[in-house]
């Protein structure tokens, strides 16, 4: 049985923390994975600019609650599940997800939680595994299901890796020269014909 995972930020909604960059002016939010691929780095330098801006998690939700999809996500993941089960391995946080799922039509997701103290501050954040996209598509390898992915940024080089086949999909050019195994796809139509390709092998 197939099961593709696949990144959510990059792949199928807009980089969360780009938009609450571009609404509350911070401008240093605006760095993601694609940029820093320490991701602890990344999140201990997020953390240390909401306490200095006092940003609330509430502030995040609302942003989130103004985004939508990529065009065409939604019907690429109706496609992907003719084909088989899907689920979202991504390095989001539990308290941003829930809405950008019901958004896609609710796939699973696995992924963080953060902590917030009772001043509404996200203050830390809780891994469920290191490196746990790899992990993920180790154990359902293990289940004997085959894996397809794709992901955008250098936290996904590892699931794609370890997958049966892995695709990027959309990455800056940078990433992507540094993977040249890795097919690049540039919209959901050529990422379909790369997992047809490969499906019919």
């Amino acid at each position: 049985m197939l099961v593709t995972c696949l990144d959510l930020e990059g792949v199928l909604f807009p980089e969360v923390w780009i938009n609450v960059a571009e609404k509350t002016g911070i401008k240093d939010l605006r760095l993601t994975t694609r940029d820093i691929a320490d991701y602890d780095q990344l999140m201990q330098y997020r953390l240390g600019i909401i306490e200095k801006n006092n940003l609330t998690l509430t502030d995040i939700q609302e942003t989130i609650a103004t985004m939508r999809p990529f065009p065409g996500a939604v019907e690429f993941l109706d496609w992907l599940r003719d084909l088989g089960q899907v689920i979202i391995l991504s390095d989001t946080f539990e308290e941003f997800a829930k809405p950008i799922m019901k958004m896609l039509k609710m796939p699973t997701i696995f992924c963080h939680s953060l902590g917030v103290d009772d001043r509404g501050i996200i203050t830390s954040y809780h891994l469920r595994l290191d490196d746990a996209k790899k992990k993920a598509v180790q154990a359902l390898r293990q289940l004997n299901f085959k894996i397809i992915a794709a992901g955008d940024s250098f936290n996904d080089i590892s699931m794609l890796k370890e997958a049966d086949f892995g695709a990027f999909y959309c990455p800056p050019t940078e990433i992507a020269a540094k993977f040249p195994e890795l097919p690049v796809t540039n919209n959901y139509e050529e990422l379909k014909k790369t997992f047809s390709d490969y499906l019919a092998g």
